[in-house]
C-alpha cells in the first residue's frame, strides 16, 4: 500500500512542477517527488527480495552448522604413485 502512495505522491508531484509559476513551489515539488519515487523504487526492490528469501525457520542453527562441517571427511589428493601418467 505505501509504494502505492509513494507513487501517487511522486505523480502528482511531477504535476506541481509542470504547472506552478512559484519557485518555491516547484523546489519543494521537485524534492518531495524525488523522494517520493526513490522510495518508491526501494519498496518495490524490498517485496521482490522478501518474496524470494527463505524464512528464519528454514535456515539452520549454528550448532547445525557446525554438526555438519565436524562430520565432513577431508579429502587426501592420492600418492604420486597412484596418479596416473600425462600423455
Amino acid at each position: 500500500m505505501l509504494r502505492w502512495i509513494l507513487l501517487a505522491l511522486g505523480l502528482l508531484c511531477t504535476v506541481v512542477v509542470f504547472t506552478t509559476k512559484s519557485a518555491l513551489a516547484l523546489g519543494l515539488a521537485l524534492l518531495v517527488g524525488l523522494i517520493a519515487f526513490i522510495g518508491f523504487v526501494l519498496t518495490l526492490a524490498g517485496d521482490r527480495v522478501s518474496s524470494v528469501s527463505r524464512p528464519d525457520t528454514s535456515m539452520a542453527s549454528p550448532e547445525q552448522l557446525a554438526a555438519m562441517t565436524s562430520r565432513r571427511t577431508p579429502v587426501t589428493p592420492p600418492a604420486p604413485a597412484e596418479r596416473e601418467p600425462r600423455a
